[in-house]
C-alpha cells in the first residue's frame, strides 16, 4: 500500500500504510516482479510491501469479530517471521530472512495480531524483543532499524509493546523510554495554537519547527492514548478531548515553559483534541496533501484518527469520521476486495460499536474459510435477515390471506342467500 506522502520521508514505511497508488518517488527504481499470492493470506494483490502489515490486520480485526481464522491463514504469518523476532513485509516461501528487510511496522502490527489471536507467547516475545534490541538511542523507532526515527513508527511500536503487556515506560535506550521517543516528533506550547497536539512525521535534523502530519498524528495518537489494536472503545468521557493547557502571554513565547516536551500525561488528550478540530474543519475526514498534487481525502488518517479518539474515550468526536468512513470507504477498500483497507475499516466500525455484519463477510471472503465463524457475526451479510417470528412470517401471511378469503366468500354467500329469502 504506497502513498507519496511517506515515500518522501522514508521509502517504503508509508507503503504499509494508505492503500494509495505508488508516488513518484519509485519511478526511477525498476519494478519489482510481482509475487504471487500464497495460501492462506488475505487479499488477491501483490503482497511484497504489504502481506504482512494486511494480514496481521485482517486476522486481528476478525478475530475481534469471533471469526477463527484458518490456520493457514496464522501459520503463514507466524511463518513470516525471522529467527531474530523481526518481520519484514513480506518473504516468499523458502527465501531466507534478511535483517535488512525487516521492519518495525510490520514486527509491531504482527505481534498485536498473536496476541489478539492467543496462543503464540514464544513468537509475541521474540518479536517484542526485535522491537526493543531495535529502538533508537533517542528511544524512537524508524522503519528500518539504523535509520531516523518517526512518528508512525514509534507510534506502532508502542501500540505492540502496549498489546504484549509491556509497560513502554519501562522500554529505554540510553535512558529514553519509549514514551520519551513519542514526545521528540509532538508540538507542544511552542507552536501555533490551531497546531499544538499535533505530530510531525520527523523530526528536522537542522533543528527546525516540527511540521503537523495528518496521518503521524493519527496514527501516534492511538499510542499516545495507551492503546492498540483491536481498539475496544468502551470508555466514554462526556467532556471534548483536553486541548493543550498553554500560556500565551508574550512573555512565555520562546521560554523553556513554552519548548518544553508534550508530558505522557497531557499527550493523548492534545492530539485528541487538534485531531477532532482538524475532523471538525475538514468534513469529518482528513487530508492527504502531496507536493504537486491536489489535496485527497486521507482514508488511513481519518481510519486511525477515529480508532485514537474511540481509544481516548471520545466517541462523539469520532461518530463523524466513522460516518464519513462508512458512507466513503468503499472506494478506498476497492469494494471490500483490498483486504488492509477492509480490515481497518471493519477495526474503526468495531471500536464505534457499529454494524460490522457486512465487513465480516467481505473480510473473511478475502482468505482461507475460517475455521469456525460467530453465526451472528455474518448472518446479515450472508443471507437476508429473518423475521423475528423464526423465518415462518411469509406463511403466516399466506394462511391470514387464505382465511380472509374464506372468510369473505362465507360471507358473501350467505348474503346472496339472505337476499334470496327476503
Amino acid at each position: 500500500m504506497l502513498t507519496a506522502a511517506r515515500l518522501g520521508a522514508a521509502a517504503l514505511s508509508a507503503a504499509l500504510l494508505t492503500g494509495l497508488a505508488a508516488g513518484p518517488a519509485l519511478a526511477d527504481s525498476p519494478a519489482p516482479t510481482p509475487a504471487a499470492v500464497p495460501d492462506g493470506l488475505y487479499g488477491k494483490s501483490d503482497p511484497t510491501y504489504d502481506g504482512v502489515w494486511r494480514q496481521s490486520l485482517a486476522l486481528t480485526a476478525l478475530t475481534a469479530a469471533k471469526v477463527t481464522p484458518a490456520d493457514s491463514a496464522v501459520g503463514w504469518l507466524t511463518g513470516q517471521q525471522c529467527e531474530d523476532g523481526g518481520w519484514p513485509s513480506y518473504r516468499a516461501a523458502g527465501a531466507a530472512c534478511d535483517p535488512k528487510t525487516e521492519d518495525s511496522n510490520a514486527t509491531a502490527v504482527a505481534v498485536q495480531a498473536l496476541v489478539a489471536l492467543g496462543g503464540h507467547q514464544e513468537a509475541v516475545d521474540k518479536g517484542v524483543g526485535w522491537l526493543k534490541a531495535n529502538q533508537n538511542a533517542d528511544g524512537s523507532w524508524a522503519y528500518n532499524p539504523g535509520s531516523p526515527g518517526d512518528a508512525d513508527s514509534t507510534g506502532l511500536a508502542v501500540n505492540a509493546l502496549f498489546a504484549a503487556k509491556t509497560d513502554p515506560a519501562g522500554v529505554a535506550k540510553a535512558g529514553r523510554s519509549a514514551f520519551d521517543g513519542l514526545a521528540l516528533f509532538q508540538l507542544g506550547c511552542a507552536a501555533p495554537a490551531d497546531q499544538r497536539g499535533a505530530f510531525a512525521y520527523q523530526t528536522d535534523p537542522a533543528g527546525g519547527a516540527l511540521t503537523p502530519n495528518a496521518l503521524a498524528s493519527a496514527q501516534a495518537a492511538l499510542a499516545a492514548s495507551g492503546g492498540h489494536l483491536p481498539v475496544a472503545g468502551t470508555v466514554h468521557a462526556d467532556a471534548a478531548p483536553k486541548a493543550l493547557a498553554c500560556a500565551d502571554a508574550p512573555a512565555a513565547q520562546g521560554s523553556s515553559a513554552s519548548s518544553a516536551p508534550v508530558s505522557h500525561a497531557e499527550s493523548g488528550e492534545a492530539v485528541g483534541a487538534y485531531l477532532a478540530a482538524q475532523l471538525a474543519a475538514g468534513g469529518d475526514h482528513l487530508t492527504l496533501t502531496t507536493p504537486g498534487a491536489a489535496p485527497t481525502p486521507d482514508y488511513t488518517a481519518t481510519a486511525w484518527a477515529a480508532l485514537a479518539l474511540s481509544q481516548s474515550g471520545h466517541p462523539q468526536q469520532a461518530a463523524g469520521a466513522v460516518d464519513w468512513l462508512g458512507k466513503e470507504g468503499a472506494t478506498w477498500s476497492k469494494g471490500g476486495t483490498d483486504a488492509g483497507a477492509t480490515a481497518t475499516l471493519l477495526l474503526v466500525a468495531q471500536a464505534a460499536h457499529r454494524d460490522t455484519a457486512a465487513l465480516t463477510g467481505q473480510l473473511t471472503a478475502l482468505g482461507p474459510a475460517p475455521k469456525a465463524t460467530d453465526a451472528s457475526a455474518t448472518a446479515t451479510a450472508t443471507a437476508p435477515a429473518k423475521k423475528k417470528d423464526g423465518g415462518i412470517g411469509q406463511y403466516w401471511l399466506i394462511g391470514v390471506g387464505l382465511l380472509i378469503g374464506v372468510g369473505g366468500g362465507l360471507l358473501l354467500s350467505l348474503q346472496r342467500k339472505r337476499n334470496t329469502h327476503l
